[in-house]
């Protein structure tokens, strides 16, 4: 069946719209939808470049990792686009059922679709790889991010007593606290001065929930462990993003003098049926205006352009058919 997607036929250039033979459905599991919306995320950029660690080097490609799509009988589900299918980014698609929640009746799919993708991050992290406890204190590293503004939101939702949002961007630092954050800590090029205000704002701490990676995560990591009148009491660290680089320095009298235990959060630290299971409350909470989330609408047809426009802070692109 010949489609209209987003195709990437080289790594090194944006997708083109054009047409794309679609297999047919394989075995009872798989059925055709006709697709809603989908969200323009940073890891499909990734996937598209062919720089995930997820990917197969083939090409050419669809990219898309999940969308909102409309059954046959006309209702929508949410879909987690399965690796060894064709993605989300074009007319229509093949879907696995066992990867599809259906949604609530009215639901926005641009909002679901901008949504999910940068919220399970942080949900996934807090209720299955360190499940958080109420009362609880986070720091979200990165929180001026797309997916950092939401794990604050996400924190407080599943019961965090405190939560400190720390980023580059004072702008959009100022904003957090509308979003649920306790305190706020600019990360700027002066460490010391960082330091001292990281270990003040967040040295007792229970979860750091981190976007960054790189220099910025080891530095606060000793800033944290500085600051806590005991060290033996559990810092969890989640790392889930890595925006400031691929690898930290971190002496190792940080593990040997402090309880800090180091966790990621991705595709295989989790299985594929936990993230699942996580779905549909995550919907809900987002349909119901739990999580907040800006918008662009772009049509499908001009996905190179919306490729190589620059990201708007705090809004996701959505492309639509």
């Amino acid at each position: 069946m010949e489609i209209q997607a987003a195709v990437v036929s080289s790594f090194d250039d944006p997708p083109r719209y054009e047409p794309f033979e679609l297999p047919a459905p394989a075995g009872e599991d798989q059925e055709l939808v006709d697709v809603v919306a989908v969200g323009l995320h940073p890891r499909v950029r990734t996937d598209a470049s062919g720089k995930h660690y997820t990917s197969t080097g083939k090409l050419p490609m669809v990219p898309g990792i999940d969308g909102v799509g409309r059954r046959p009988d006309g209702s929508l589900v949410y879909f987690a686009a399965d690796d060894d299918l064709v993605g989300s980014m074009a007319t229509r698609t093949i879907v696995d059922r066992r990867r599809c929640v259906p949604l609530p009746e009215g639901a926005d799919a641009v909002k679901i679709a901008a949504a999910m993708n940068p919220a399970m991050s942080s949900w996934v992290a807090l209720r299955r790889r360190v499940p958080i406890q109420a009362g609880q204190s986070v720091l979200v590293l990165g929180a001026t991010g797309n997916a950092g503004r939401m794990a604050v939101q996400v924190a407080k939702r599943l019961g965090a007593g405190r939560v400190v949002g720390a980023g580059r961007d004072r702008d959009r630092l100022a904003t957090l606290a509308d979003l649920g954050a306790d305190a706020v800590v600019a990360l700027t090029d002066d460490a010391e001065a960082t330091g001292a205000a990281l270990a003040a704002a967040a040295g007792e701490v229970d979860l750091v929930v981190d976007y960054l990676w790189g220099r910025p995560a080891s530095e606060t990591m000793m800033a944290l462990l500085g600051g806590r009148a005991d060290r033996s009491r559990a810092l969890d660290w989640i790392q889930i993003g890595a925006v400031a680089g691929p690898t930290i320095e971190l002496p190792s009298v940080a593990l040997r003098s402090a309880n800090l235990r180091i966790q990621g959060n991705g595709q295989g630290a989790v299985s594929t049926r936990g993230y699942l299971a996580e779905l549909p409350s995550l919907i809900a909470e987002i349909d119901a205006g739990g999580i907040a989330v800006g918008t662009r609408v772009v049509a499908l047809a001009d996905v190179e352009a919306a490729w190589a426009a620059p990201e708007v802070p705090g809004v996701r692109t959505v492309l639509v058919p």
